[in-house]
């Protein structure tokens, strides 16, 4: 009863915001489409839409048929392009997605060897998802998910591939430069620059700061990390950062890495993926390169 053209129709009616404009993004005549959902109401005894004007309003099952849409056409699209990809002869991709802002520098060290060890296989990289990660991962918009916070579900597996700690980096001509550790107090008068991530997913906040019941005198988010370090080598703020990201900088900037409390914190980046893909080649071959990358930035 349900075809793949149906759930077009209604994902592109809810994209296009018309019967008319998603007529014409499918190469069907507004008659044509019309008729297919009319078709498909006629037989499942249930309307999907109503006509308020000329603005359409979906109803209850509208809106279920175009939840399902959403959830499976990706799936289809990826199928379509696999089998175009075994037509031109060529061995697939990969997509990655990132949840993980300063992860990419560690992830630019992994695509050099995965792309040679891998040829014919492309590799895309996504930093922005329309509803998070995870949803990118479950609709086949992504193939692996990189992030330092997994959430646990029944289809995903998570591997955990690159143990780091989480440190302070502060301007060598800050005044807290000349501690080695730092309490959540010493914060309360600076100001703490950090991606534009919600405070939720911040460490330095769940982890550190609101558990003392401390906040930073001002709190700026910037997108870049070379600008977020060029601001705190400036003495313009301080920020938190993987360890190793930190040392990095230090060679070429003068910044310092200082440890969050008495044992610091330790986080782990994960990769993530759909579970019944586990035997993936292009998969385990990224894992398997992201780990020995992670050795060796560990053992540096």
């Amino acid at each position: 009863m349900i075809e793949k053209i149906h759930l077009s129709i209604m994902r592109e009616i809810n994209r296009q915001g018309s019967l008319t404009a998603a007529a014409s993004s499918l190469n069907l005549t507004q008659s044509a489409l019309s008729h297919s959902i009319k078709k498909l109401e006629l037989q499942s005894g249930i309307a999907l839409w109503l006509k308020d004007g000329r603005q359409i309003r979906l109803t209850e099952a509208g809106n279920y048929l175009l939840e399902q849409a959403n959830r499976v056409l990706p799936q289809f699209e990826r199928i379509d392009e696999t089998l175009r990809q075994f037509a031109g002869n060529e061995r697939g991709s990969l997509r990655v997605g990132m949840e993980c802002h300063p992860c990419y520098q560690w992830l630019l060290k992994v695509v050099q060897p995965f792309l040679a060890q891998s040829p014919g296989v492309d590799i895309d990289v996504k930093q922005r998802f329309q509803f998070g990660g995870m949803a990118a991962l479950f609709n086949y918009d992504i193939d692996l998910l990189i992030t330092p916070d997994p959430i646990l579900k029944e289809q995903i597996m998570f591997e955990p591939v690159f143990p780091y700690e989480l440190v302070l980096v502060v301007g060598q001509s800050n005044k807290l430069s000349a501690l080695t550790q730092l309490e959540p107090a010493d914060l309360t008068d600076q100001t703490l620059l950090t991606y534009p991530v919600e405070t939720a997913r911040l460490d330095i906040f769940q982890q550190f700061l609101l558990p003392a019941q401390c906040m930073p005198r001002l709190h700026k988010t910037l997108e870049a990390t070379d600008i977020i370090l060029q601001m705190v080598a400036a003495n313009r703020g301080v920020t938190a950062m993987p360890k190793w990201l930190a040392l990095e900088y230090a060679q070429k900037l003068p910044v310092k890495a200082l440890r969050l409390g008495n044992s610091g914190i330790n986080k782990h980046i994960y990769v993530g993926y759909r579970k019944h893909e586990q035997h993936n080649t292009h998969l385990q071959t990224f894992i398997r390169l992201a780990k020995q990358q992670a050795s060796l930035i560990t053992a540096g």
